[in-house]
């Protein structure tokens, strides 16, 4: 007779002793694709931020033209940009750097034309300025540009180049009249 070898059941503790690393390894699998998308999530929560930052900063930079305040103080775009980078609060450190303006009278609230802009990134090359006069149509435009990290995200929104964003903010309105 032959006979069949009993199969040996492991006894429970050495059946949790061979599941004890199973947790880290799912953990390993699991933890850099999470990692990944947790930083990408605050990385573009930071571009919303900046975004809400410039919109503001151009509002105070504007009332500036607006008024004829920019006017009176010769501002060139140097000038406007620093109006522009110090109302960015905590984003002032390098914004001179990483902005390009436009302001310019503009004669409909139409489509312009873009301007110069030699490497298609849809930015101009140089910073211009004109705040025009009492009553003119102003129209200003700013980009900023903020390196980020995550390739992803950079691939998914407006990109400036490799690993930045260019953050733009664009404003219209009439000047007051100032000298009247």
């Amino acid at each position: 007779m032959i006979r069949h070898p009993v199969l040996i059941q492991p006894r429970r503790a050495d059946a949790r002793k061979a599941r004890e690393g199973a947790a880290a390894v799912e953990f390993a699998m699991v933890a850099v694709p999470f990692f990944v998308l947790l930083y990408s999530l605050l990385e573009l929560g930071l571009v919303f931020m900046i975004d809400a930052v410039a919109e503001n900063a151009v509002v105070d930079a504007t009332r500036l033209i607006r008024t004829g305040q920019a006017q009176q103080q010769g501002f060139d775009a140097a000038k406007f940009k620093t109006a522009f980078c110090d109302n960015m609060s905590v984003f002032q450190s390098d914004c001179a750097a990483r902005t390009t303006v436009d302001v310019r009278v503009v004669a409909h609230f139409a489509a312009e034309d873009e301007g110069a802009d030699a490497d298609g990134d849809g930015v101009p090359d140089e910073d211009s300025y004109d705040g025009g006069d009492a009553q003119d149509l102003i129209l200003v435009r700013i980009w900023y540009r903020q390196p980020m990290i995550a390739p992803s995200l950079t691939q998914a929104v407006a990109s400036g180049g490799a690993g930045e964003v260019v953050i733009s903010s664009t404003t219209a309105f009439r000047n007051e009249p100032w000298n009247a």
